[in-house]
């Protein structure tokens, strides 16, 4: 199964300090992780910004980022999507999403979630992908 973690979850692992959790959906073999060059920008600006580095040394920050390149699948977005969402900087996500045909977009984020779907990809919560584990 080919999933996308929002920025917005991947962030809730690093401040929440939920480890375990991204240890086993990073490491289940049924499930590959796709990162972008975009995703992994945005993760960087949102991570350094002060109310979470309040939460998270430099140590851990370098850490978490490893774990991402070790186990995310990096690929390059090769669609330009016109979907018709609320926040237009997200677009980038549903053009990944076309561009690898992936199964899922896990998201806090509710304007994605409330997409239910884009093309091929469903858009589910974190809570719904770990019933799913």
């Amino acid at each position: 199964m080919k999933v996308i973690l929002d920025c917005n979850i991947w962030i809730s692992f690093l401040i929440g300090h939920q480890a375990s959790l991204m240890q086993r959906i990073l490491t289940d073999s049924r499930i590959d992780v796709l990162t972008c060059e975009e995703l992994l920008n945005e993760i960087q600006e949102v991570s350094e910004r002060p109310k979470i580095r309040s939460h998270v040394s430099d140590e851990e920050l370098e850490e978490f980022f490893r774990i991402i390149y070790a186990f995310g699948k990096m690929v390059n977005i090769t669609t330009n999507s016109e979907a018709a969402i609320r926040d237009p900087k997200d677009l980038y996500l549903m053009s990944l999403a076309e561009s690898t045909e992936a199964d899922y977009i896990v998201s806090g984020d509710a304007d994605l979630l409330e997409l239910k779907q884009h093309k091929l990809t469903k858009m589910i919560s974190l809570a719904e992908l770990k019933t799913m584990l």
